[in-house]
């Protein structure tokens, strides 16, 4: 079996982007723990053709390669910056161009960020119903950082980095279990 690959993709279209430092973070903590190849995409990665896709064939050769990489991910951390109680719409136009089934048992890792504790559960009422649909395996522990978890774009809140050691924990786990990976002591 090849080496598993740990592939983040933030719905955020500006960069600099907390959201996707955020996801990055937590890629690249898998990625180091485990040996791991590790990469962060985001839509400005995927490039203009996805605003005009209709179908994945319609997206670019870079868009594609994407697309690919997150479907052939062994583990998926998504993330979306909330705009107006939600994930991007890009996001989720980025996710329709998946056919239903290519992300079935998929484990994966959701994140969101937001200017306030009142968006926290989009990751439980948005990004969790979102990839039940596609009978993806999201894993228990989600996490949400909020503008002031941030300084100058570095997530600095420790409740939060403890909460993501928790879901890197998690990921550890699922590893363990169905790749063979030795739990690193601690």
């Amino acid at each position: 079996m090849s080496s598993p690959a740990i592939v983040g993709f933030s719905g955020n279209i500006t960069r600099p982007s907390k959201t996707r430092a955020f996801v990055d973070l937590i890629v690249q903590d898998i990625a180091t723990r485990h040996g791991l190849p590790g990469q962060t995409y985001d839509i400005d990665d995927v490039g203009p053709s996805l605003g005009a896709a209709r179908w994945a064939r319609d997206l670019d050769g870079r868009a594609q390669t994407i697309l690919a990489h997150v479907i052939a991910a062994d583990v998926l951390v998504v993330g979306s910056p909330t705009y107006k109680g939600s994930y991007t719409g890009l996001f989720k136009h980025f996710f329709d161009l998946i056919d239903p089934s290519a992300l079935r048992g998929k484990p994966v890792l959701l994140t969101a960020t937001g200017g306030g504790e009142r968006h926290a559960l989009i990751v439980e009422h948005q990004l969790r119903p979102l990839f039940g649909f596609f009978e993806a395996f999201a894993l228990p522990t989600a996490l949400y950082a909020t503008d002031k978890d941030f300084s100058e774009g570095v997530l600095r809140s420790e409740t939060i980095l403890k909460r993501t050691a928790q879901a890197v924990d998690d990921v550890a786990v699922l590893l363990a279990n169905r790749l063979g990976i030795r739990l690193a002591a601690e």
